[in-house]
């Protein structure tokens, strides 16, 4: 879509001459802006500290507009041709508005100004093509205008995501007032660019940005409003609300028949919140048809949530909502027209139904040539070729016709086709956002939603959808988000743009890490990323833990992991999330413990136990910390350390020490088993606790104790550190 345009006379170029020595202020109670009459951005003032908040001296326009190529007739010859951009040179106000020219191109623009207590607003209303007294000019179009931009100022914290600088004091935000404007920003020195924009391929009149300047305190407040007044999805109202805090547990096949046992091993692990993947209650994403072992459809769904409202839970859904899988009605056995086709063909020469070398005119160079993602789409046809030439004659070779169950039919000279847009990971087709199937299917999910009563939403997959990928990834969860009723408490999803802000509340969860490099993983990836996404007021999760039972491969996942996952999360107000799976409850002989180690975090946290100053101390990667019930039933947090050489190096033990009460402490355990564990440590400087407060008898052994070793325990030590880390680097498992 190009920018419409209304031709006139010179009449703007007689205002636009008119120069304003002092520029145009545009201001609100917290901020004034001030725009040179030449459309130089010069000043932005936060008025309770008076502080600047522009780079000086960077000469940034506030306005532009660039064309991918010149398209005036006389500039085209001038220049080359690659995307060109063209700087506002002269801006007036006229009320409300303000009226924008350009160097060198004849286009004005009329940008409206909504003026507020919190934020003012700038929306693109009209461009005017201005015609010159000579020559036969036609009007060009524009790709792209950026509506506002400013050089502003770096302080501590920079939010990529939600396009705010702040510190502890000032906080400046160039915020999209809805889904059509592309919002980014350019590091400089010293400043950031934030930069607001209408694209004409997705919108150009009626796009517009929200400019905000107040106290960081205040920010989500100011959001909000705007969030109010354009009708925006409630994030900041997301963000405020208590189950925005909860950690959740995750089924993939939940089901009528063990309900009772997915939310018994919740609640044992202090979930307040189940989380329902689209593989428990359907049998492939598109058109969402019910598994076998939900007989009774919604209503087994609707059972299902009830039981976990009834056990004092919230339940929610996790979604693929913008691709089909091969298997479904979207594409098999006649594929929908609105599936994607990612690159577009002409049949150069008829194609009959048994031909196997499918001859077209473009160059096929740059087609996947991936296992299960060879598949071409001619008419209701999907064809799989095993490879293609790039030169003359163009063709696709070693075709299969009619793969799966698809009918092979002839097609004539010059039949458009494409390349279908199946997914990286093979099993699905994604569809074109440009058509109504997403509608359709956000339509269909939120039906499942609202009837089933389930309260938030992962958006899983968001990463699957065709350029411009800032403009897909939040329209397609738009859709998705507003056919849920009442709208989702909170948002997850894995793939973000600037205005999936509003949607995806919390952020993302992480793919599952082995057991073996879960406390690595954690640093390099959720730890690493919630510093970046803590700039942009968000939280994200840092699950998801897969609950991995001990073998031969591996030790599982035991204590120590899940204190380190929840701890780091802990540090930054974070939840955490654990794939159920009751079969590897069962299976695990440390599951009493870990489900014990995750209920007391989630309780703690939830209860606001910990101070600033001990989530501090946890938001790097060391040193490790346990969370303690001490002898009154109280929360403790202790940094502890593990005897990584513990019984000569054997794997099945695991200890790890700290101080309190002035003595040295370990708690240790069996990763899979059970036995006795012999240490040359002296009895009467030894307690034994499995909860602290209540001993437990010892068993004296030659020159050591004895002591039980299987579920967790607690060594209560009234030696030196060196000597208790000596011991259980000597014992014997028994």
């Amino acid at each position: 879509m190009l920018f419409a345009f209304v031709f006139t006379t010179n009449f703007f170029s007689v205002k636009l001459s008119a120069q304003d020595k002092d520029g145009i202020v545009i201001e609100n109670t917290t901020m004034r802006l001030l725009i040179g009459s030449n459309g130089q951005a010069l000043s932005l003032v936060h008025k309770a500290s008076g502080q600047e908040c522009l780079q000086q001296g960077t000469n940034a326009t506030a306005f532009s507009i660039t064309q991918y190529r010149p398209y005036d007739n006389e500039l085209q010859l001038k220049y080359p041709a690659n995307p060109k951009t063209f700087s506002a040179d002269s801006v007036y106000r006229d009320g409300d508005h303000l009226v924008v020219g350009f160097e060198l191109i004849n286009i004005v623009a009329t940008i409206g100004l909504k003026i507020t207590d919190h934020y003012i607003g700038f929306t693109l209303e009209k461009l005017d093509y201005r015609i010159p007294g000579f020559g036969d000019k036609l009007k060009t179009s524009v790709d792209e205008l950026v509506l506002l931009q400013l050089p502003v100022k770096n302080r501590q914290n920079f939010g990529e995501w939600l396009n705010v600088v702040w510190d502890d004091e000032v906080a400046v935000n160039l915020l999209a007032a809805d889904p059509f404007t592309k919002i980014d920003a350019v590091k400089d020195e010293g400043y950031h660019l934030l930069r607001s924009c209408a694209v004409s391929e997705v919108k150009s009149l009626g796009t517009g940005a929200a400019l905000i300047v107040t106290d960081k305190n205040n920010l989500l407040n100011c959001i909000d409003r705007v969030e109010q007044d354009y009708n925006l999805p409630r994030g900041v109202e997301s963000r405020r609300k208590k189950e925005y805090n909860y950690s959740y547990y995750e089924t993939w096949d939940i089901n009528p028949q063990n309900v009772d046992e997915h939310i018994a091993f919740a609640k044992q692990g202090g979930f307040r919140s189940i989380q329902i993947v689209w593989t428990a209650f359907a049998s492939s994403i598109g058109h969402f048809p019910w598994r076998p072992e939900y007989p009774n459809g919604k209503k087994d769904l609707q059972m299902i949530v009830r039981k976990i409202n009834d056990a004092g839970m919230i339940a929610g859904a996790h979604f693929w909502y913008n691709k089909a899988m091969k298997k479904d009605l979207y594409v098999s056995p006649v594929p929908d027209y609105r599936l994607n086709l990612s690159r577009a063909f002409t049949l150069a020469s008829p194609l009959d139904k048994e031909s196997t070398t499918v001859f077209v005119e473009e160059n096929p160079t740059g087609c996947t040539l991936d296992n299960e993602r060879r598949i071409l789409k001619i008419g209701t046809e999907l064809i799989e070729y095993t490879g293609y030439t790039n030169e003359r004659p163009y063709q696709f070779t070693g075709c299969t016709r009619g793969v799966l169950n698809t009918v092979s039919s002839e097609y004539g000279q010059g039949f458009r086709f494409g390349l279908l847009d199946v997914d990286t990971w093979p099993i699905w087709v994604r569809f074109d956002q440009r058509t109504s199937i997403q509608d359709e299917v956000a339509e269909r999910i939120g039906k499942i939603y609202n009837e089933a009563g389930f309260q938030y939403v992962y958006f899983d997959g968001a990463e699957d959808i065709p350029q411009p990928y800032w403009y897909n990834t939040s329209i397609a969860q738009l859709k998705v988000y507003n056919s849920m009723k009442p709208a989702p408490a909170f948002s997850e999803g894995a793939l973000k743009s600037h205005f999936s802000w509003h949607i995806l509340s919390r952020g993302n969860a992480f793919d599952v890490f082995a057991p073996e490099v879960i406390k690595k993983a954690t640093r390099e990836h959720p730890l690493d990323e919630i510093k970046f996404v803590a700039g942009d007021f968000t939280s994200i999760n840092f699950g998801w833990i897969n609950y991995t039972i001990p073998g031969e491969k591996t030790i599982g996942m035991q204590p120590d992991m899940f204190e380190y996952v929840c701890s780091r999360a802990t540090a930054w107000d974070c939840p955490v999330s654990l794939e159920g799976k009751p079969d590897m409850f069962k299976a695990h002989p440390r599951t009493v413990d870990n489900l014990e180690v995750f209920r007391r975090w989630e309780d703690a946290r939830l209860s606001n136990f910990f101070s600033e100053k001990q989530k501090e101390e946890m938001k790097n990667g060391e040193p490790e910390h346990i969370l303690l019930i001490d002898e009154n039933g109280k929360f403790e947090l202790q940094p502890y350390q593990q005897i990584t050489d513990a019984a000569k190096s054997n794997p099945v033990l695991r200890a790890f020490v700290f101080s309190r009460l002035g003595k040295i402490y370990v708690v240790y355990w069996h990763i899979s088993g059970e036995g006795k564990l012999k240490l040359n440590l002296d009895a009467s400087k030894v307690c034994l606790y499995k909860q602290l407060g209540k001993k437990i008898s010892v068993s004296r052994a030659n020159n050591g104790v004895v002591v039980p070793l299987g579920d967790r325990h607690y060594l209560e030590i009234d030696l030196d550190r060196e000597t208790v880390i000596s011991a259980f680097r000597n014992a014997e498992i028994l």
